[in-house]
């Protein structure tokens, strides 16, 4: 599948990209997004592949995290006004306001240009957000998603009304579009040292072919 070309047109229409790299990855004991899968490190990786179907790419970190960033790449300082994903998400959302975001965690090693394209050509702008779903419990994948400036604006009141501020929790009980992928695989996250085994050994058989 090729990608189609970026989307353009109206202020609101525009889909921005967002690598969330801020978190501590404490369970893998060393930055996820520094973890070297595709010949770059992750994050990185993940940007470029933002680049080409959206308007714009930003990594999201922390401010202590700005002086390993290379040049040229844009960053959105996490703003540390709420806990967990939405942390980087809204503090885009606050850097710009008008536009759609396309969010991906950075510990997303089997994420391809084909899955970013599945997304984009499925997203429904009258929605709060496009999704793909969880082969395995149906739900919201909330670090795999398209979230449109409305949904992050109702995701706000959210965050007023809950105790439980997690991004899937939001997307359960919004008007979203859900998305099955054809492959399960590329939701798979690398969170522990073991995970990092497995999905280097599945990409070593892969170009082995």
């Amino acid at each position: 599948m090729k990608p189609s070309s970026k989307i353009s047109g109206t202020k609101s229409s525009k889909l921005f990209g967002l690598v969330l790299s801020g978190g501590a990855s404490s369970r893998m004991g060393e930055d996820k997004g520094l973890l070297n899968y595709h010949g770059a490190p992750q994050r990185e990786h993940l940007y470029q592949l933002l680049k080409k179907v959206c308007d714009d790419v930003f990594l999201s970190v922390q401010e202590k995290q700005l002086d390993e960033v290379p040049l040229g790449i844009k960053t959105i300082v996490d703003q540390n006004t709420y806990k967990g994903p939405f942390n980087g998400i809204l503090s885009a959302h606050e850097a710009y306001k008008d536009v759609a975001w396309l969010v991906l965690a950075c510990d997303l090693p089997f994420i391809d240009l084909e899955v970013l394209q599945e997304l984009i050509e499925q997203r429904n702008p009258e929605k709060s957000a496009t999704s793909f779903a969880n082969s395995e419990t149906a739900e919201p994948e909330p670090l795999v998603c398209i979230w449109e400036s409305k949904g992050l604006d109702k995701a706000l009141v959210f965050l007023e009304n809950t105790n439980n501020p997690s991004p899937k929790r939001f997307l359960m009980d919004a008007d979203i579009k859900l998305v099955h992928s054809k492959d399960a695989q590329v939701l798979f996250n690398a969170n522990s040292p073991s995970d990092h085994d497995v999905v280097k050994k599945k990409l070593e058989e892969r170009e082995r072919g």
